[in-house]
């Protein structure tokens, strides 16, 4: 393996790719292990715990909640559904409406506080300032808005 330019090894936009890339692949790990041994994925579990919040709501509400476009929810929706942990409750008066509500196992999944993302994120923020917990997730956000642009 061919070592970097020490400059280029070294640069701040390659440090900060490198630790978003151990940060990825660290969702990716803890989503699957929660996924055996919960039962959901870490972006399923998340979905449980806003719907946990806010019984009753609507899918436009809970796509606004994450910050995502509602044909993203569909298929996690869906799962949710299908394994018995979310219950989809249609408007009497408006059948294209639905609203959502946790399941007696979806509430156990949701008081779950071992083992999860959500824990790993509590625990490294209980160690962070304000100040730090501010400017990380303005940093953060603004990457999501570059990694959504069109033009790349």
């Amino acid at each position: 393996m061919t070592a970097l330019p020490r400059k280029a090894a070294t640069s701040q936009t390659l440090r900060f790719m490198r630790t978003l890339w151990r940060l990825v692949h660290g969702l990716d790990v803890r989503s699957k292990r929660m996924e055996r041994d919960l039962g959901v994925t870490g972006p399923q579990r998340l979905v449980l715990r806003i719907v946990g919040r806010a019984p009753g709501i609507g899918a436009n509400e809970l796509a606004r909640a994450l910050d995502v476009h509602p044909s993203t929810l569909t298929g996690v929706v869906a799962r949710l559904e299908d394994r018995g942990l979310l219950k989809r409750v249609t408007n009497p008066h408006d059948r294209r409406r639905a609203t959502f509500r946790l399941t007696a196992r979806g509430l156990r999944i949701d008081r779950a506080r071992v083992g999860t993302v959500e824990a790993a994120v509590r625990r490294a923020m209980a160690r962070a300032t304000a100040a730090e917990l501010a400017a990380t997730e303005a940093v953060l956000g603004r990457l999501a808005v570059e990694l959504e642009r069109a033009d790349g």
